[in-house]
């Protein structure tokens, strides 16, 4: 990595997102902290200031195409590039999701959170992320994405409820994953998908049974890589997840 380290993480102001700006604050990197609540990306700053970390606040919202160009604006301004951007803003839609039961509307707007925003935040980063010296991209994903884990037999344990909108934006974000180490195979860019396993946060009502520092530690894995390190992979803190 550089000698300045720059990172954006989405959904920085709480839970996870939070723990991951927490984390690579304490290698001494700058990182800014994308949230589209003013009060609540405020105080996570604040916070993280206060714990010593170099953070910034970011306004990002992932859905909306000039919060996200403003965003790669600012944070070239505040920071002059950018080496790490990690993906984690994401909503569930809501429960329950049984396919013979949901609202289309519903799919409609986990995908443009999970998935269009994603594209969307990406791009708009990827002209820092070229003239960094070691880029990574890190999609917060969940296991709950994995087909294979899906479709267990009667005798296994399947992964997750069901859930017709969150899970398959997961599939479709780990698609997505792929196709950019597809076109970006040819440049010193590494982007791997990561699970943080079922971890207690607001997403879930807090019925998950890791805390978000341990639901964060793959996010900091993934974004100190080296430069020989994986791209166009799914990974778990056990190893990689079965597609």
């Amino acid at each position: 990595m550089s000698e300045r380290t720059i990172a954006l993480v989405t959904g920085a102001n709480k839970g996870i997102g939070y723990e991951i700006a927490a984390g690579l604050g304490a290698l001494g990197w700058r990182v800014g902290v994308g949230a589209r609540d003013d009060q609540r990306r405020e105080t996570a700053v604040e916070k993280l200031c206060a714990a010593g970390v170099d953070a910034f606040g970011v306004p990002l919202d992932v859905t909306d195409d000039a919060s996200t160009t403003a965003a790669a604006r600012l944070v070239e301004e505040q920071a002059g590039g950018l080496d790490v951007l990690v993906n984690n803003a994401g909503i569930t839609g809501g429960m329950p999701q049984e396919p013979t039961r949901v609202d289309p509307a519903t799919i409609r707007t986990v995908v443009e959170t999970n998935v269009i925003g994603v594209i969307r935040v990406t791009n708009a980063m990827l002209p820092l992320l070229r003239s960094s010296s070691a880029p990574r991209i890190v999609n917060m994903s969940s296991s709950v994405g994995s087909l294979t884990r899906q479709s267990g037999t009667a005798g296994e344990q399947t992964t997750g409820p069901v859930a017709v909108a969150y899970a398959p934006s997961k599939t479709f974000l780990n698609a997505v994953t792929l196709q950019y180490a597809r076109e970006l195979s040819d440049t010193n860019i590494l982007i791997n998908a990561g699970c943080p396993g079922f971890v207690a946060t607001d997403l879930n009502g807090f019925r998950g049974v890791r805390t978000p520092g341990q639901g964060a530690a793959i996010a900091i894995e993934l974004a100190t890589l080296p430069d020989d390190g994986p791209t166009g992979r799914f990974f778990e803190d056990a190893g990689v997840v079965p597609w």
